[in-house]
């Protein structure tokens, strides 16, 4: 007994309407009939190929402003109807139930219309139901029946009955196995969008929903396998980034590029961030993304070795002259211009990608990491602190100088892995300790890659002489912010919170640091 099913007649009603007038068109020269609702029957109709409204088919009216169309037996029948069974085919026969042996639906477009800022209203109407109800009747009579939910699908569906006269069970499987993930999704958006409008930041269930973008080659190691999702929310970054050159990326790569450019987009002048293992190694404002390079790159020129580089504006041929001198893996950027390019087209290994955009690093979000048996959730560290928010707690307040580098090193210390230790001058990193388990450890690491860059540039003082520290938490005991001082850091920024802040502020007094406390933290683990 073969398992291929004829095409003898399709129901056809679809919001994206991606190659569906060809394949109707292919579909009827196949001796099809096609049955279609609204929009869709009306466009196949228009390029002159029979078609039958699903009302006429049913003997049912669309009623409640098209709200209730394809939910009857005369559709949902023909569906979901075994064909092996004898009793299913009396029944049909009995009620005048004819088999439909494809169904190619997809969906009201609620994602895009939540993404555009549509109201209430408009996003309940976009929430569909006849769709789903028959992906899901279709996808369940797999055995007899072949559900389509992507345009790209259709081009399968086609080559199957040119070369086989009818679909085979395998695709109709696969098929089926992507449309329960398809009405997934959707639904998952929805819940998440309903949570939000209810100020559920946690719902009692929560569903993640997901789209493949990539399978890779391996994950973080060559024995473990990964693919990348977006999630469909067009924050601007890897998920919506268009890739120009270069090879295909991998776990890391995107793991890296993601962390570069959520960072750059912290800073408002011309600004660069080198990434190296997913942590910040040099990060640098200047008058142009030129200046900026070199600024960042002074910080610690070996780590930048095959690191990954972001930048904040629209990259031109100077900054790609400079980022394309060293060895680098990817380069972000909102947009690159034509010189530019061409610059990086001498790097094929180099991979290019440009977002359109900027991440706000102030939207709202969740972020989620798996652990045994479960997944952490919480919200996107979307904190920032202002000038007017710090609290001068010594007795020397900081200049005006100090207080833009203070703030500069603060955002860089929201992207650096805890413990993190940042010191910066002239809205530069000239030292950065990130990872380590000991906050003093952060600091004497910072301070001992400071020394290391100033040798590198030919330079007697280490970079961190006269420059401003960051810790991303409170200093524990004053041993950290000692180490700093001894550095040659002049002014420190903190969280505070401390059982020994006071020690800590006498420690800051004694050596003549100037302290101001932000009352926010910014661990990242």
């Amino acid at each position: 007994m073969t398992d291929i099913v004829p095409i003898r007649r399709a129901l056809l009603s679809v919001s994206d309407k991606t190659g569906i007038v060809e394949f109707a068109r292919f579909l009827a020269g196949q001796g099809a009939e096609i049955l279609s609702t609204g929009g869709t029957a009306a466009a196949i109709r228009a390029a002159g190929i029979p078609v039958k409204d699903v009302s006429e088919h049913t003997g049912f009216p669309e009623i409640l402003d098209g709200r209730v169309k394809t939910l009857v037996p005369q559709v949902h029948g023909g569906i979901l109807g075994r064909r092996d069974e004898a009793a299913h085919l009396a029944q049909m026969q009995q009620h005048a139930i004819a088999p439909i042996d494809l169904v190619a639906v997809n969906l009201y477009p609620f994602e895009a219309t939540v993404a555009k800022g549509a109201g209430f209203d408009d996003c309940i109407e976009n929430i569909d139901i006849g769709g789903p109800a028959m992906i899901r009747s279709a996808a369940k009579n797999h055995a007899h029946v072949v559900v389509v939910t992507e345009a790209a699908q259709l081009a399968e569906v086609q080559a199957e009955l040119e070369g086989q006269g009818g679909t085979t069970l395998a695709l109709r499987k696969r098929f089926a196995a992507a449309a329960y993930a398809r009405t997934a999704g959707y639904d998952a958006a929805i819940s998440a969008w309903f949570a939000g409008q209810l100020g559920e930041e946690f719902p009692n269930r929560l569903s993640v929903p997901g789209v493949l973008r990539q399978t890779l080659r391996y994950g973080e190691n060559p024995h473990q396998r990964a693919a990348f999702y977006a999630d469909g929310s067009r924050r601007p970054g890897i998920a919506t980034a268009e890739q120009v050159q270069g090879k295909e990326l991998s776990y890391n790569n995107l793991n890296d590029t993601d962390a570069a450019f959520e960072c750059v987009a912290e800073f408002d002048e011309p600004t660069i961030v080198i990434v190296k293992h997913a942590n910040p190694c040099g990060v640098a404002e200047g008058a142009t993304l030129a200046e900026a390079w070199d600024r960042a790159l002074r910080c610690d020129p070996v780590s930048a070795f095959g690191g990954i580089v972001a930048a904040n504006r629209a990259l031109d041929a100077d900054a790609a002259e400079r980022i394309a001198a060293i060895f680098t893996e990817v380069v972000i950027a909102p947009d690159a211009d034509a010189a530019a390019r061409a610059v990086f087209a001498r790097k094929k290994n180099l991979r290019l990608l440009l977002t359109g955009g900027l991440p706000d690093p102030a939207a709202p979000g969740m972020v989620f990491r798996s652990v045994g048996g479960g997944f952490l959730a919480q919200s996107r560290d979307a904190g920032r602190v202002a000038r007017e928010g710090l609290k001068v707690v010594t007795r020397r307040a900081p200049t005006e100088a100090e207080l833009a580098d203070l703030l500069f090193a603060f955002r860089v210390c929201k992207h650096v892995k805890s413990n993190a230790i940042i010191y910066a001058k002239d809205g530069a990193t000239v030292g950065i300790g990130a990872g380590q388990m000991s906050r003093v450890d952060s600091s004497r690491i910072a301070a001992w890659k400071s020394g290391e860059a100033a040798k590198a540039a030919g330079l007697d003082a280490p970079l961190a002489q006269g420059s401003v520290v960051a810790s991303d938490a409170f200093f524990p005991f004053a041993d950290g912010l000692q180490a700093a001082a001894a550095a040659g850091a002049m002014a420190v920024i903190q969280p505070g919170g401390s059982m020994r802040d006071a020690e800590v502020i006498a420690a800051a007094d004694e050596a003549g640091l100037a302290m101001v406390f932000t009352g926010m933290r910014h661990f990242r683990h």
